[in-house]
């Protein structure tokens, strides 16, 4: 029987792919138009943090007493590897890309996050047992399902006849370093891995949702300005006015650091920390429909292939976890009913 919660886990992962496909396309447009990195970082945190704020303080109020030296640790160790390593660096790489290249980089996040947390022993590799070796295809699916949507295209399905947005891009601003920006992205995949890997931590010294994410927000700030400061000390940067810039920021601060960073520490919390990534393959299928849908661009056999591989790789996956964590839970309940049985007479 299918709860709540199994259902809304997955909804909410959904959202945050959802959101990443916004943010990756209103970045790469204001990112052409010459925003400073860092400042679009800033004030993504600013407004994530005013976001976040209201749900902190009335939602759990009694979590500022749980604030301590380790919990401040974790959230600037968080941050650090949120902001100056991932999002920074991936905006790097998507300035010297572009958005159907770099998309795809979210999709070896999943497998970098698993290799690591294997490593690290927060993750089992599970291959003695169905519900690992599931893990593992289901992985292998999804990257594979990308690689076959990127790299093959095959003949095109023309289902779309008109344009329905018409728009300009500089080619100047696109595809000027690739091997600089394909090492961005790399790099950058490495810094969400072990954000996922340091949520778990966080969440042990301060089981928070909103209060974690607004003072990840802050942090984030603090270390943006500095960053961008030591970078860029002019106020030509950090300058806003009413246009796509400022609706990038308001965007990706409310919806992609507020509430993807609220959605996504619940889910490591009850997941963990491989469970978010996996779904990242999805926002190659939302980036393909956006461009049918709205840019007149043809799907071809490659993409709708890969789509398909990406869908079931995906779909292997949860079965795999979900079932890993029903052998969990299986196993504990047998541990607890002979500890009561063998324990002190009462």
């Amino acid at each position: 029987m299918w709860s709540i919660e199994s259902i809304a886990l997955p909804l909410s992962m959904v959202l945050v792919q959802i959101f990443t496909t916004g943010m990756l396309i209103l970045s790469k447009l204001v990112l052409n138009q010459g925003m400073f990195i860092f400042a679009l970082l800033f004030y993504r945190n600013a407004i994530g943090a005013i976001f976040v704020a209201p749900f902190a303080f009335f939602f759990e109020r009694g979590m500022r007493r749980e604030l301590n030296g380790a919990a401040f640790l974790w959230i600037f160790i968080n941050s650090i590897f949120i902001n100056l390593m991932a999002m920074s660096l991936y905006y790097y790489g998507l300035r010297d890309t572009n958005a159907s290249y770099a998309v795809n980089f979210l999709n070896s996040i999943p497998v970098v996050t698993f290799i690591c947390a294997v490593i690290l022993r927060v993750e089992r590799l599970g291959l003695g047992s169905r519900a690992g070796r599931m893990k593992i295809l289901g992985t292998l699916l999804c990257v594979g399902g990308t690689m076959v949507a990127t790299l093959y295209k095959g003949k095109a399905l023309h289902l779309f006849h008109h344009i329905l947005i018409h728009t300009s891009t500089t080619e100047g601003a696109r595809n000027h370093n690739m091997l600089r920006g394909t090492l961005f992205l790399i790099a950058s995949c490495l810094g969400y891995a072990f954000w996922f890997l340091t949520q778990v931590k966080l969440f042990r010294v301060f089981p928070s949702k909103y209060w974690a994410t607004m003072l990840t927000c802050v942090a984030g700030c603090f270390q943006s300005a500095v960053a961008g400061v030591i970078i860029e000390r002019g106020k030509a940067g950090w300058c806003l006015k009413w246009n796509l810039k400022l609706a990038t920021i308001v965007f990706s601060g409310v919806l992609n650091t507020g509430a993807t960073f609220c959605m996504i520490t619940w889910a490591v919390s009850r997941r963990g920390p491989t469970y978010p990534p996996m779904f990242n393959s999805l926002s190659v299928i939302f980036t393909l429909a956006f461009s049918c849908l709205f840019m007149g661009q043809d799907l071809t056999i490659g993409s709708l292939l890969g789509t398909c591989l990406i869908i079931v790789g995906l779909y292997t996956f949860l079965w795999g976890k979900k079932r890993e964590l029903l052998l969990n839970t299986t196993e504990v309940g047998n541990i607890e009913e002979t500890l009561n049985g063998t324990g002190t007479p009462r």
